[in-house]
């Protein structure tokens, strides 16, 4: 860590605060993508969980609706079957009224008697028509029990989707919780590893003007590594590949297994076009100078599941100018130690 403190001092002596800032900002930057993540994915099984939810509800509600106006059609008719009973229990308490004044007449003549048998006849007949009228309102009593029973029914298959709902509900916002913890762990570990890696990168390769510390990535100008226009490394640029491959292997060692990481190799061109056979634009070359380095890395034994080749071509540069020592700045190699 002492390689990093004197990394980081400018030329005049003073230190420069600004990598750890932007490393700082960049693991925060992080975790805020990894939280929204959370959240968005929480939104979506909340959203359908609440859907389900709404269904099972309006189809309770439409049956709940059909039930109601059912039971107030089963009511109507009962309240006018009991209507007919009554006035046909009054009909026959006059009839038996008529029949016992008519018998106590029966002496007076044949006629009485005729009409006695007449009214017991009507007599006989209302009271079937109210044996029927009974029948018929136990019937609809029977049926309005039926779908009472139904309608609780469906009152209790509503409480437990409720209580279902509520329980996903509990369970997603322990999910996210749970990812919350872990997002921050994996980050901080991270973060460490990537400290770590810098500092033995400064370490290693010492304080050189065209090998510096960017934010969170560990720069490289191509001219330390590849010729103008060329993706082929420069002989002499081995022994700085050996270095970092070294560092590589060692980070490797010490991050756990189940940390998802990658070196991410992306490359970078100044605006001036090229068009040749081998590279017919910016895009081509940035990219097949990331292969290469990669390619390298994978020679010296880095796992090859670890490793990004990225192309840029010159659409990021480190600075807008048009003079020489702007397109030299933008002309790089960056080494970027992220999740996968």
């Amino acid at each position: 860590m002492a390689a990093i403190s004197g990394g980081r001092r400018a030329r005049g002596g003073t230190i420069n605060y600004w990598p750890g800032f932007v490393d700082a900002l960049s693991t925060l930057l992080l975790a805020i993508i990894f939280l929204i993540s959370v959240f968005m994915l929480g939104q979506f099984f909340l959203a359908r969980e609440i859907s389900s939810r709404d269904t099972v509800l309006d189809r309770l509600n439409r049956q709940i609706a059909e039930l109601t106006d059912l039971l107030a059609l089963e009511r109507s008719s009962h309240r006018t079957t009991q209507e007919s009973v009554t006035a046909l229990q009054s009909t026959l308490q006059a009839a038996e009224a008529e029949r016992s004044r008519l018998q106590g007449l029966v002496a007076s003549g044949g006629d009485a008697q005729a009409r006695a048998s007449e009214l017991n006849a009507a007599v006989e007949a209302e009271r079937q028509a109210t044996g029927r009228a009974l029948t018929q309102v136990e019937l609809l009593t029977q049926q309005i029990a039926a779908m009472r029973r139904q309608l609780a029914a469906l009152e209790e298959a509503l409480a437990a989707s409720e209580n279902r709902d509520r329980e996903s509900q509990a369970r997603i916002a322990d999910l996210g919780s749970r990812l919350n913890v872990a997002l921050a762990q994996r980050v901080q570990e991270l973060a460490r590893y990537r400290s770590d890696f810098f500092g033995r990168l400064r370490q290693i390769l010492g304080n050189r003007q065209d090998i510096r510390i960017v934010g969170d990535r560990f720069v490289f100008q191509s001219e330390v590594l590849f010729p103008a226009g060329q993706a082929s490394l420069r002989p002499e640029a081995g022994p700085e590949i050996d270095r970092v491959a070294s560092a590589i292997l060692e980070l490797n060692r010490e991050i756990p297994p189940d940390i998802p990481w990658v070196l991410r190799v992306d490359g970078h061109t100044d605006q001036r076009p090229i068009a040749t056979a081998q590279f017919p634009s910016n895009w081509a070359l940035s990219s097949a100078r990331a292969i290469a380095v990669v390619q390298a890395l994978i020679a010296r034994g880095v796992p090859p599941q670890h490793l990004v080749a990225a192309g840029f071509g010159e659409f990021q540069p480190l600075d807008t100018g048009t003079s020489e020592e702007a397109y030299a700045r933008n002309r790089r190699i960056e080494l970027k130690l992220t999740e996968r």
